[in-house]
């Protein structure tokens, strides 16, 4: 459905974007991720033929200029950046987006009801959007972007701001359209999200994809061993200590075994307060291949 071959976009002496390679499958739902200044919006407005490449080339389900309307009209853009309108209702706001996708008549309707139902707006459809909430003005600028069903879906940090019933809402839709078929290409945050809704993830820094796969997998590959927390009532005999690093009453140990760990820590002699067993994820796994420096 999408190919991605040897992006690359320079700005003077800044590679934005160095050579991104990647290939995403009909009905996939892709996460890109990467710290701030990675090169991911760069990467998705090539993507979507808004900003030419220096170099490489993207496909677009078969077709090799994204910039041609017939092309444009399979995808579907949700900014980070609200685009719409304050001073239409929500469905005024679904049915200017409609029109232009050139829909007129009963099936534009058709499709404004299907996006008030989409963003759980049903019952504000007639408020103006300048009064909802960020979340409800969340949900109507994913559903604009949706108006015209397209097969391809860009997705750009749908939750930022958002309270958690709309979060939820968000999820269960977005989760709606990959049991419909759509090819989704998901940007966020929060690895949480990506783990959810993503089948594959790829991480990107310094113009460069540092890796592509499964959450799961990526978590095998690069997250590391388990951490095991124990808090002692009392400071643990000299052989538990020289296992970990003990701090403020609490014994951490790295393992791969977490649960003998904690069998053995039982059997120590010492009273244990609390246990926690910290698992690796992905955010793990984001933070070993980006750093953890500060990116503003």
């Amino acid at each position: 459905m999408i190919e991605v071959r040897e992006l690359h976009k320079n700005y003077g002496d800044l590679h934005a974007v160095d050579g991104v390679s990647f290939e995403i499958a009909a009905g996939e739902a892709f996460g890109l991720l990467g710290p701030n200044g990675a090169g991911k919006s760069t990467t998705i407005l090539m993507i979507v033929g808004a900003l030419a490449p220096d170099s490489g080339q993207v496909m677009l389900d078969g077709q090799v200029d994204p910039t041609r309307a017939e092309v444009r009209r399979k995808v579907g853009i949700a900014p980070q950046d609200l685009a719409i309108y304050d001073e239409l209702t929500g469905s005024e706001n679904l049915a200017f987006f409609g029109k232009l996708y050139g829909m007129r008549g009963a099936k534009l309707a058709e499709r404004v009801d299907w996006g008030l139902e989409f963003a759980g707006l049903e019952d504000r459809r007639a408020d103006r959007a300048a009064g909802y909430s960020g979340g409800m003005k969340r949900r109507l600028n994913l559903a604009c972007a949706l108006i015209h069903a397209p097969r391809i879906f860009f997705c750009d940090e749908p939750t930022v701001g958002v309270d958690p019933q709309s979060r939820n809402h968000i999820f269960e839709s977005i989760e709606g359209l990959k049991r419909d078929g759509c090819t989704l290409i998901y940007t966020t945050h929060y690895m949480e999200e990506a783990e959810r809704l993503c089948d594959r993830v790829a991480i990107i820094d310094s113009g460069k994809v540092l890796a592509v796969d499964t959450p799961a997998a990526l978590v095998d590959q690069h997250g590391g061993a388990s951490i095991v927390e124990a808090e002692f009532t009392e400071a643990p005999p000299p052989d538990l200590l020289q296992r970990g690093t003990f701090a403020d009453g609490w014994l951490k140990l790295e393992t791969d075994r977490p649960i003998e760990a904690i069998a053995a820590l039982g059997k120590g002699g010492a009273d244990i307060a609390n246990l926690r067993i910290r698992r690796p994820n992905l955010e793990r796994v984001f933070l070993h291949l980006t750093g953890r420096s500060l990116r503003d």
